[in-house]
C-alpha cells in the first residue's frame, strides 16, 4: 500500500502504573512526518525520512488520513503490486479495507482492525476500497508499517492476517485512563492474536489526558513510537502528533504519560543488524537479490491476483 521506501544498509512488552518517578529511556531525537499524497489520498510519512533511514527492523511507515471520502469515490489506489523480502503491517484506524492477496489471503478489515501480510519470497496484493465505501463515503484513515525479515526469512512462504477489532485484546491500564489494543507480542499476562515470525510486539494505545504507562522493553530492543493524535510526553520530553520518535537504549523502561487525548503506535523488535537493500516494493540484503526479485516477478513467477 505504499511508495517504495529507499533504506541504507526480550522482555515481553507489559505494563504496569508507576507509583513513583522512573529511569525512562530518553529521547534521541523526534523526527516530523513529511507530507507525500497519494493521488486524491492525503498522505504523511516520519520514515524513512530526511534524517532516518530506519528504526531496525522498521522500515517504513505512511499515515493515510485522516480524510473523509465523499460518495461515489474512487476509493483508495492501490491495486495489485508485488512485495518481496518484508511484512506490511496495516491498521485500520478509521474506515474499511478490503485485502486480496496470491496467497489466497482476502477480506474486508474495518475500524479497529489490523492485516498482517508476510510477503516472504514474493507475493502480489491489492488494497483497496469495497464497494460499500466508494458508494457512500465516509472517514478514512490508515497506518501501514513495513517490518523487515532476516535474511534466512527473506524467502518464506508468504502468509496473510487480517483480524476485526473484536478480535484484538483491549487492554485498560492506569484504571483504565489508557487502553491497550495488543496486536502481536505480549503485555502483561495478555498475547496479542498475531503470532510474529521475529517476535515483534506491537498495539495501538488509546490514552486519556493525564494518562501513564510505563513499559518495560529490553535496552537491547528498538523501540517503535509514532503519535498518532494528540500530545505526550515520553522520557521527559514533550512530543505531538506526527512525530517519530527515536528513543536511546539507556534504559529498560519506557515511560509515556498524555497531555490531551491522544493515540500512539507502540512496539519493539531486536535490531537485525544486517545490510538493507531497498528498492521500491522489494527489500532484500544485496543488490543482486534486488535484481533477482525484479526478474522473477517480470517472468510471472510471482503469482497474479483476481
Amino acid at each position: 500500500m505504499a511508495r517504495g521506501a529507499n533504506a541504507r544498509g526480550s522482555d515481553p512488552l507489559s505494563a504496569r502504573v508507576s507509583s513513583g518517578p522512573t529511569t525512562s529511556r530518553t529521547v534521541r531525537a523526534q523526527h516530523e512526518s513529511y507530507r507525500d499524497d497519494i493521488g486524491d489520498l492525503s498522505t504523511v510519512r516520519p520514515l524513512p525520512g530526511p534524517d532516518i533511514d530506519q528504526i531496525d527492523p522498521f522500515l517504513f511507515l505512511n499515515h493515510h488520513g485522516p480524510q473523509t471520502y465523499p460518495t461515489r469515490n474512487h476509493g483508495l489506489p492501490f491495486g495489485p503490486h508485488p512485495h518481496r523480502g518484508f511484512e506490511t503491517v496495516t491498521f485500520i484506524l478509521e474506515g474499511e479495507l478490503a485485502h486480496l492477496d496470491s496467497s489466497g489471503g482476502e477480506s474486508v478489515i474495518r475500524a479497529g482492525g489490523v492485516q498482517w501480510m508476510t510477503a516472504g519470497r514474493g507475493i502480489v496484493h491489492a488494497e483497496v476500497s469495497p464497494e460499500s465505501f466508494m458508494r457512500s463515503g465516509g472517514p478514512l484513515e490508515i497506518l501501514q508499517l513495513w517490518v523487515n525479515l532476516p535474511a534466512r526469512l527473506k524467502m518464506v512462504e508468504p502468509r496473510y492476517i487480517g483480524v476485526q477489532r473484536d478480535e484484538i485484546p483491549a487492554i485498560p491500564v492506569d484504571d483504565g485512563r489508557a487502553l491497550v489494543h495488543l496486536v502481536s507480542g505480549t503485555w502483561g499476562e495478555q498475547a496479542g492474536p498475531i503470532p510474529s515470525l521475529t517476535d515483534v510486539h506491537m498495539a495501538v494505545i488509546e490514552l486519556k489526558p493525564g494518562a501513564h504507562i510505563s513499559a518495560p522493553v529490553a535496552r537491547s530492543r528498538n523501540v517503535f513510537l509514532y503519535v498518532v493524535r494528540g500530545d505526550i510526553t515520553v522520557g521527559g520530553e514533550a512530543a505531538s502528533a506526527f512525530h517519530l520518535i527515536d528513543l536511546a537504549h539507556d534504559s529498560g523502561v519506557v515511560d509515556i504519560t498524555a497531555s490531551s487525548d491522544a493515540v500512539i503506535l507502540f512496539g519493539h523488535a531486536e535490531p537485525l543488524g544486517e545490510p538493507v537493500v531497498a528498492h521500491g516494493p522489494f527489500v532484500m540484503n544485496t543488490r543482486d537479490e534486488i535484481r533477482q526479485a525484479m526478474m522473477d516477478y517480470q517472468m510471472g513467477k510471482f503469482a497474479g491476483v483476481r
